[in-house]
């Protein structure tokens, strides 16, 4: 398999610690969809990423797909995700909620990095759906009964939450910190200490 992007995308970065945790061989191709937009847009009419391309020559172009498809490749004891039941569901929304806050702390760069009259009312707006979400995914980290939202082990829900933190610490700093988050920033401190996140992580590098 071939995964397409850079690892400071929180996203492509996601899709290579799964990946890496579930031992499964892959090459990394780290194109930028910037100034490598023509390499990556024969697997990616969208030109976004991350992109898996399958042995089969499938492309898989968004993350979701490709959490999915990685765990139909391992024993169900082994998935970043619970099968069924109250807790997939949890953990589900968690990732959801982690995912649009990278979302958003992506849109938010782009809108003063990309623009030359920088929109007021569209940055706020993105910045108060950052710390909004940013403030729940705290509430629910402190009151969390176990080690991880996995459980005893780090899942996909651990990895989304770590991963957007990561972007936002790199992009934006102070909008979000362990002086007003200290759950979160605990949980990230811990993962960042795991030798898969230090293996799959590069210094954030803006479009040029």
């Amino acid at each position: 398999m071939i995964l397409i992007g850079q690892y400071d995308s929180p996203f492509v970065r996601r899709a290579g610690i799964a990946l890496t945790l579930y031992g499964l061989p892959f090459e990394h191709r780290p194109w930028s969809t910037f100034s490598e937009a023509d390499k990556i847009r024969p697997y990616s009419p969208l030109v976004r990423v991350p992109v898996l391309v399958l042995d089969d020559g499938t492309a898989l172009v968004d993350s979701p797909s490709i959490l999915d498809h990685l765990d139909m490749l391992v024993p169900e004891r082994r998935r970043l995700f619970p099968a069924a039941g109250p807790r997939r569901t949890l953990e589900m929304r968690i990732c959801a909620l982690s995912t649009g806050l990278a979302e958003k702390a992506v849109s938010l760069f782009y809108e003063h990095r990309l623009h030359e009259a920088v929109s007021p009312v569209w940055s706020q707006r993105c910045r108060a759906q950052v710390e909004g979400t940013a403030h729940a995914l705290e509430v629910e980290t402190k009151a969390r009964a176990e080690s991880f939202w996995h459980g005893a082990s780090i899942g996909h829900a651990d990895i989304a939450i770590a991963v957007a933190l990561r972007f936002i610490a790199d992009v934006h700093p102070g909008l979000v910190g362990p002086g007003s988050h200290p759950a979160l920033f605990a949980d990230l401190a811990r993962a960042e200490a795991m030798p898969v996140f230090r293996s799959i992580s590069q210094p954030f590098m803006p479009p040029a």
